[in-house]
């Protein structure tokens, strides 16, 4: 069990803090958590694979206890970060096992630092762009309309408040200090660099997954020369969590550790 109290460190790679935590022995698997989570999010992955692998967790900087970083950081900037932090431990080379952002930028990873990444576990990775749908595009308008809006005084200040109230995200409106940082990740599309990932990649979905449609999986799936695709039937953007013994069985078997714990 993580215990962050006593088994957790903090780690400071040039100007920025970040909490870590390690478990275990043997070859590393590194693990990263989403968008809005920490290294405790990802306790049923950890407890999974620790008994077999050195598994180090980060709170990536601006979640969990590590502080939000200085300046607008895109994907890049977190991935070399990892990597930074990493070489600050001695390790060379690891398997990844991410979920949603955290997918996102070991998939970075893999594609512009290969030799640092053996195999590649992306459960509901982020990282496409996709056309907006209807619903979209009425916020989009919706928002354009309120901040015209908001340029005639008081009343209208009202109304771009109370429709940015109703249109916006929870990640957005969560987002506090990350907001900009948030805009920048969700505006990145990673297709181009599918091609390039070398790492043998196994995909993770939950078929219900209403924040990343499984056809990303599927065009992670065709263009990743390397990869196979497991579906979670009924599960949702956390398939981990929604199945979390079976995920352990499957990212066991893949990193080649049988299903025993």
């Amino acid at each position: 069990m993580i215990e962050p109290e006593r088994k957790s460190t903090f780690l400071e790679v040039g100007s920025q803090k970040t909490r870590v935590f390690q478990a275990g022995s043997g070859d590393v698997v590194v693990v990263l958590h989403g968008w809005g989570g920490r290294i405790e999010s990802m306790r049923p992955v950890i407890d999974c694979l620790s008994g077999s692998f050195r598994t180090i967790a980060l709170d990536l900087p601006g979640f969990g206890e590590s502080p939000v970083p200085t300046g607008v950081w895109g994907t890049a900037d977190y991935a070399v970060f990892v990597r930074d932090v990493l070489t600050s431990l001695g390790v060379e080379r690891a398997h990844f096992v991410g979920h949603s952002y955290g997918a996102k930028t070991s998939l970075y990873l893999a594609a512009t630092h290969p030799g640092l990444v053996d195999k590649l576990v992306l459960q509901a990775s982020s990282g496409l762009r996709t056309p907006p749908s209807m619903k979209a595009r009425v916020k989009r308008m919706a928002s354009k309309a309120a901040r015209i809006a908001g340029k005639f005084g008081d009343p209208g200040a009202r109304l771009r408040d109370a429709v940015y109230e109703r249109i916006q995200s929870s990640d957005y409106r969560d987002a506090g200090e990350m907001r900009p940082i948030l805009v920048k990740v969700v505006n990145e599309d990673f297709s181009e660099l599918l091609s390039r990932v070398r790492s043998s990649t196994l995909l993770v979905w939950g078929s219900n997954d209403d924040a990343l449609p499984l056809s990303h999986a599927q065009t992670m799936e065709r263009n990743i020369p390397d990869a196979g695709l497991v579906v979670f039937t009924g599960a949702g953007h956390f398939a981990y969590l929604d199945e979390p013994d079976r995920f352990c069985v499957v990212v066991r078997h893949f990193l080649g550790a049988g299903a025993g714990g």
